[in-house]
């Protein structure tokens, strides 16, 4: 984007709504606007120069495609297939249907919060912009650092911790159909890895042909989901294995498996792993926000409509699987490898097990590449503020697609490396599970939390908010987080019974890297990092050493409005870099 961005304070008659009068956080004083020198403003290229930022990539996601990208990184029937082994296994069937409807009680609330974020700061930065502008004075760059440093962690895991169990599924199938194939671990890593190639090709398309490819498999995902509601129940044999069609509701919803060595109560806390993970895809409009029109409301809606429906959806299958299976032992123990597979086959025959499995197999390859789209725009959006080693490079956009290109590729070496853990066996490898779901919940609260308890009725609300019910809902939230964090590093066994080999390694793999972030900041990071490189200092709670600053424009334009103030140029170092 060439040409000058200015900022003036104008007269507001006979001129289209600005971000002047809408109630969004802004960079800027009140009253004032932004003013491009070669064309006029849209009104999402207005709310995004309030921000601090200019304008890099073309609006071509609608409410609809946004919501296609996220339905398709939460990816309900492969989520749903690649953690059953918890939240079947660690409580049986009472853990998955009492635990779902809890668990999203409260991942609702944390969803309902983080769309009130959106709506009021609508750029591609998301959780770790929100942290920085609403943390008190100083602490700001802190509460970035911490904040986008989690959330990248749990969105450069996403993809991986996706296509590793896609690869265990067709290979699981191909098991099926030639029954003296067994799966290696080297060929689980191999397909993997040919997935996550085929992944960051389709991500450094144009962003309309992204969009269209992500439709496509967002609907494929809808339908195919609900063909699979249909089928288990219609095509079950159970009662040729003489058994009544479904098992007795007392049953399902009373008798606990003792998959842990925890109370009930606990143990039920624990599958919660399962829809966390399975609902941790609802913060992509945010990170979409800057290619979204009418972003301020529209990328909000499509957080709610996600976890609303994805929440609902899900439930319907848990019913569906908690009524139907048959031996949970067998499930979870089988040689296949795969529990959702090895279930297929426990109640229907042979061929419609296959099918079922084949729907879920290509609706988990759409499920990654929304997770490949929605990664490497976080990383883009950190980059842009020289958050890597590196950024330089990370955060240049393609000439040629205007898409960020460069950390595309980036997020897809680190997942291709993170895939090495499938040789330390299954403990090692469901760590990326772990790591995704805790990681992603402390990068949403944080910016929840301080919004709630340090901001208060201060807070800037966009169009899209939660009303007097705001306060409410983000303290159930935050409520919520700082149990489960605990309870997802919990192991499964306990005592003498603990050995390395059930160890849960989440405390390792997610704590160890933040542990080196924390010590980095205080060493090191502190004295450079200043959070989000906006243009202007913010006119809520401002901050020291947070801005860029600007050079002297003397302008006597008197087509843009009646000028009261001196112009103020944004500054283009940024445009430069990406040029």
């Amino acid at each position: 984007m060439t040409g000058n961005l200015t900022v003036r304070s104008q007269s507001m008659s006979g001129r289209k709504k600005s971000v002047a009068e809408e109630p969004v956080t802004s960079v800027l004083a009140a009253g004032e606007i932004p003013i491009y020198s070669e064309r006029e403003l849209t009104a999402d290229e207005e709310v995004l120069a309030a921000l601090g930022y200019k304008p890099e990539f073309k609006r071509e996601f609608s409410l609809w495609t946004t919501f296609c990208v996220s339905f398709a990184v939460l990816g309900l029937l492969p989520s749903f297939a690649s953690t059953l082994y918890y939240g079947m296994g660690y409580a049986g069937t009472p853990g998955m249907v009492w635990g779902w409807l809890i668990a999203m009680a409260f991942i609702q609330c944390v969803a309902m919060s983080m769309a009130e974020l959106c709506s009021s700061m609508p750029t591609s930065g998301g959780l770790y912009y929100a942290a920085a502008v609403l943390a008190p004075p100083g602490y700001g760059p802190l509460a970035a650092w911490l904040t986008g440093w989690s959330n990248w962690l749990g969105q450069v895991t996403g993809a991986p911790s996706v296509d590793y169990p896609l690869a265990e599924m067709i290979l699981a199938c191909a098991s099926i159909s030639n029954p003296s194939y067994v799966p290696q671990n080297w060929h689980v890593w191999l397909l993997t890895v040919l997935i996550l190639l085929i992944h960051g090709c389709i991500s450094s398309m144009p962003t309309k042909w992204i969009a269209n490819f992500n439709s496509v498999g967002s609907t494929f995902n809808i339908i195919a989901l609900c063909i699979v509601l249909i089928l288990i129940p219609a095509a079950t044999n159970r009662e040729s294995q003489g058994l009544p069609r479904f098992t007795p509701a007392r049953v399902v919803w009373n008798d606990f498996y003792d998959g842990t060595d925890f109370p009930k109560g606990v143990s039920i806390l624990m599958t919660f792993v399962a829809v966390i993970w399975t609902m941790s895809g609802y913060d992509a409009p945010f990170h979409l926000s800057e290619e979204c029109a009418n972003a301020n409301v529209a990328a909000p809606r499509a957080i709610v409509m996600t976890s609303g429906i994805g929440g609902l959806f899900g439930w319907f299958l848990q019913l569906v699987v908690a009524y139907t299976v048959i031996d949970i032992p067998r499930v979870l123990t089988s040689p296949l490898g795969q529990p959702w597979v090895s279930y297929l086959l426990q109640v229907l025959p042979q061929k419609v097990a296959l099918a079922a499995a084949s729907l879920t197999i290509i609706a988990a390859f759409s499920m990654g590449q929304g997770c490949m789209v929605a990664a490497s725009r976080v990383t883009f959006a950190y980059a842009r503020d020289d958050c890597f080693p590196g950024s330089w490079w990370i955060k240049r956009v393609n000439k040629h697609t205007h898409t960020p290109v460069n950390a595309v590729w980036f997020n897809t070496t680190l997942g291709i490396l993170m895939t090495l853990l499938v040789f330390g066996g299954n403990l090692a490898a469901g760590a990326l599970f772990s790591i995704a779901a805790v990681a992603a919940f402390v990068a949403f609260t944080i910016p929840i939390f301080i919004r709630v308890f340090f901001v208060g009725n201060r807070f800037r609300a966009g169009p899209w908010n939660l009303g007097p019910f705001s306060m409410y809902i983000g303290s159930a939230a935050c409520a919520f987080v700082a149990l489960m964090v605990p309870i997802l590093m919990l192991p499964s066994l306990t005592g003498s019974d603990l050995a390395a080999s059930g160890m849960n390694w989440t405390v390792l793999v997610y704590g160890g890297p933040m542990t080196m972030i924390i010590i980095w900041w205080f060493v090191s990071a502190h004295k450079w990092f200043k959070g989000p490189k906006v243009n202007i200092e913010h006119q809520m709670l401002g901050r020291e050493g947070n801005v860029i600053e600007g050079k002297e424009h003397d302008s006597g334009d008197s087509s843009a409005g009646s000028i009261t103030k001196e112009d103020r140029v944004l500054d283009d170092k940024r445009a430069a870099d990406l040029a």
